[in-house]
């Protein structure tokens, strides 16, 4: 049997992630959050570096606590990929196409509190995928990955939390708009 080149394990790999891409499994989905929380990071270290005004400081502390956590789960998500079988995503051309959280240069320029508030919409998407990742891993009976991500999720609910408060909002404050809707009906 003759070993596969570096290429031929490459075109292997990028075909099942199109796969795994086409019809979602709890693994790619997962690629989605190793991909935001990557991004996250970046988009934290911007906040801290740029944020203005009287509550700077006190913003920057609670920003390098989330950047530290942020930075143990992306690597603890990516090494429960490992421990699955998966491959994580990891090149910047990956994340760019994976990940499904936005940055922009121009945030740097933004008032402090709509800094924070992209730190809350963003930890909210990244739960929609957190979710559906659950589900799938469930499905697929892959009951250890299913709970790191459910300990991720109760990680991102509290992120948010913070940064809602520091808004001076209730956890859930203004998610609820989506929920009275349906209840309208």
């Amino acid at each position: 049997m003759t070993e596969l080149t570096i290429d031929e394990k490459f075109a292997a790999e990028q075909k099942q992630a199109d796969a795994d891409h086409h019809k979602p499994t709890a693994g790619a989905m997962t690629g989605h959050i190793v991909s935001n929380h990557f991004l996250l990071n970046i988009k934290l270290h911007q906040i801290k570096w740029f944020v203005k005004g009287p509550n700077a400081e006190n913003y920057k502390d609670v920003l390098n606590q989330t950047i530290d956590e942020n930075n143990t789960w992306y690597d603890k998500i990516a090494d429960q990929l490992l421990d699955e079988g998966e491959l994580p995503p990891s090149t910047m051309k990956e994340y760019a196409e994976y990940a499904m959280i936005e940055e922009d240069g121009k945030n740097k320029y933004l008032d402090a509190e709509d800094m924070l508030q992209t730190v809350v919409d963003d930890f909210n998407t990244d739960n929609m995928f957190v979710t559906s990742a659950i589900k799938l891993a469930e499905k697929e009976d892959r009951p250890f990955m299913a709970q790191v991500l459910v300990q991720l999720l109760g990680f991102n609910n509290h992120q948010i939390r913070i940064y809602q408060a520091l808004l001076g909002k209730t956890a859930r404050e203004g998610f609820e708009e989506e929920d009275d809707d349906d209840d309208e009906d």
